[in-house]
């Protein structure tokens, strides 16, 4: 074969897609029994189940807007979480929606203006040394202890004065009441499912799941011209630098026999003492009319080997320990590493399809 690529995701198949359309013959392997990685759905109870968390397609790219659509059509989802703190309720990203209910005197953009920087400049630090003193600058004491506070410290299983300032360069603030999450012009959910996408980017190409490459890994370098890895590049190496940090999510689903368990799709808990970092609702992703509905809690865990690596922890130590393991990338002749954990960088998936794209281009 041309090029053997490992991972059947986003990046695997764009870039099997665009190689076999070049001529080149290629083959994928997954070591799950499954296509389209992490953006993967199952359908249950005839509802389609982002099993690995929710995946919303957003960009501004028209060119990778129009390069999905030919594999399917996107519904016109709009992305508007919720917030809740306690018993209150609250809209995300913070808007005019958000501030009008934090404060009993807060009615224009103006109000809120005043009010933020009233409890900004009271809290203010010169140089913040964390994230809780960088966040308090950017959006005052208020937001950060409701709507910030307890939800990053799920996430990241640090208190944020623990964590480094350098997490939250910004906090979108917005003074207009507008919930839609994402600027970004073009947005929504495939029609059917990522897996039905997926799986129409692999049509005519060779999948193996359920394969391991780095059980047999001698034996495939053997096999193909070049490799395209889309794993852990630590992983590659057997962590010969030790291990690269990662957190991890575990997912809690459940059917409950209702047509609508909380009215979103998407829920934020940012009370520290509730233990998920937010609850889905599948169904509102396709706007669906099922009977019955299907919900998912999340909790964020320190990852450990075995477990899916969602979220790479870049602060310095990492990073440094990520260079070193980049450097010995650089020098595999027949390998290139590629996407979220070949590279050990957060995508979205619109940056996955443009850096696959950008591969196909230098390859051939």
């Amino acid at each position: 074969m041309d090029y053997l690529i490992v991972g059947a995701g986003l990046f695997g198949a764009v870039c099997a897609r665009e190689l076999t359309k070049k001529g080149k013959k290629c083959v994928v392997i997954d070591r799950r029994p499954h296509i389209a990685g992490n953006c993967y759905t199952e359908e249950i109870e005839s509802i389609n189940v982002h099993k690995y968390g929710a995946h919303i397609f957003h960009t501004q790219d028209k060119e990778i807007w129009d390069y999905v659509n030919q594999f399917a059509e996107f519904n016109n989802y709009i992305n508007s979480p919720v917030a809740r703190y306690k018993n209150e309720i609250y809209n995300m990203p913070f808007n005019m929606n958000t501030f009008t209910k934090l404060w009993s005197d807060v009615f224009t953009p103006d109000d809120a203006k005043k009010k933020i920087e009233s409890e900004r400049s009271a809290y203010y630090t010169q140089d913040p040394k964390n994230l809780e003193q960088q966040a308090i600058n950017l959006v005052g004491k208020t937001i950060f202890e409701k709507l910030v506070k307890g939800y990053t410290e799920k996430q990241w299983g640090k208190s944020c004065d623990e964590l480094p300032a350098f997490i939250i360069k910004r906090l979108p603030v917005r003074f207009t009441f507008d919930n839609n999450y994402f600027n970004d012009r073009y947005q929504g959910i495939p029609i059917g499912g990522y897996t039905k996408m997926v799986e129409k980017m692999l049509k005519g190409v060779e999948v193996r799941l359920n394969e391991d490459f780095l059980k047999n890994k001698e034996q495939y370098l053997s096999q193909a011209k070049k490799i395209i890895y889309t794993g852990a590049i630590d992983e590659y190496f057997d962590y010969v630098y030790g291990a690269l940090e990662y957190r991890s999510v575990r997912f809690e689903t459940q059917v409950y026999d209702t047509d609508n368990y909380q009215g979103n799709a998407v829920i934020n808990y940012t009370d520290k003492d509730v233990p998920y970092t937010r609850v889905i609702e599948h169904k509102h992703f396709e706007f669906g009319k099922q009977p019955k509905t299907v919900v998912s809690r999340e909790y964020s865990k320190k990852w450990e080997k075995g477990d899916e690596p969602y979220y790479p922890v870049n602060d310095e130590k990492n990073s440094m320990l990520y260079s070193k393991y980049k450097a010995l990338a650089e020098t595999q002749d027949k390998v290139i590493f590629g996407g979220r954990l070949g590279q050990y960088k957060y995508f979205d998936m619109h940056n996955v399809i443009r850096e696959a794209l950008n591969l196909v281009q230098k390859l051939v």
